[in-house]
């Protein structure tokens, strides 16, 4: 098994005054040759945007985005008929493909939100573009690996163009999990959203990553009460 380590506090910062955002890969302003992504995982955005602010419109093509909020709510605007409000506990992905524009806005006037987006590289170019927007209550169990995402549109959660899958999961201290992956061939990273968690002899506490390849399976001890999240994604694409 081979491992990558980023420390929170290691990560790319931005302060927009409205926006704060801690960038584990390379993304706008902030430039390191040696964080251009993991495999086809190429952005993982930590934002923090006050109310009634966000981003306003603007254009993606050809890769997978993916929102994950974690308090508070979006809301989410594009050019291909899809309005609304995108919830804590719900998972959004849009495939760009030939071209979409969208916003992002903070969801409410006053309370902040606090989100992760996160950006796939296809394995198709040039589709049609697509948006899908899933709530993760009845696939969320505690103390286990859910898949929330997948190359797959018959499964639950949602799907993107690439062999990629993620899993979440809320563990409890002293919880033991092993995770095999769907293709030894793929790597994982490992975020964790809170608490902390040791994977091959590596720590890692809130805000943490960890990047693993070279292996067919991984174990996760938990060491104090953690919400977890995996990205399995081609190392090769």
């Amino acid at each position: 098994m081979k491992t990558i380590y980023h420390a929170a506090d290691s990560r790319g910062d931005a302060n927009h005054g409205w926006l704060k955002s801690k960038h584990t890969f390379s993304f706008a302003n902030y430039h390191n040759p040696e964080r251009m992504g993991f495999g086809a995982l190429r952005v993982i955005n930590d934002d923090f945007v006050i109310g009634g602010q966000g981003f306003g419109k603007h254009s993606h093509r050809d890769m997978e985005i993916i929102s994950i909020p974690l308090s508070g709510k979006l809301g989410h605007g594009d050019n291909i008929g899809n309005n609304g409000i995108i919830e804590t506990g719900e998972i959004q992905v849009m495939s760009a493909g030939t071209g979409i524009t969208h916003s992002e806005m903070n969801g409410d006037d006053k309370e902040d939100v606090k989100f992760l987006q996160i950006w796939v590289i296809p394995n198709k170019m040039n589709v049609e573009p697509r948006y899908q927007q899933v709530r993760m209550d009845d696939i969320l169990k505690p103390n286990k690996f859910n898949q929330v995402l997948s190359p797959n549109s018959d499964d639950a959660g949602v799907w993107i163009h690439q062999d990629a899958w993620f899993s979440m999961g809320d563990f409890d201290k002293g919880i033991t999990q092993t995770y095999e992956l769907k293709n030894p061939n793929n790597g994982v990273y490992i975020f964790v959203i809170s608490g902390k968690v040791v994977v091959n002899g590596n720590t890692l506490d809130t805000r943490d990553g960890l990047g693993v390849w070279d292996t067919k399976s991984f174990t996760m001890d938990v060491e104090e009460d953690a919400k977890v999240l995996l990205m399995e994604v081609p190392m090769s694409f």
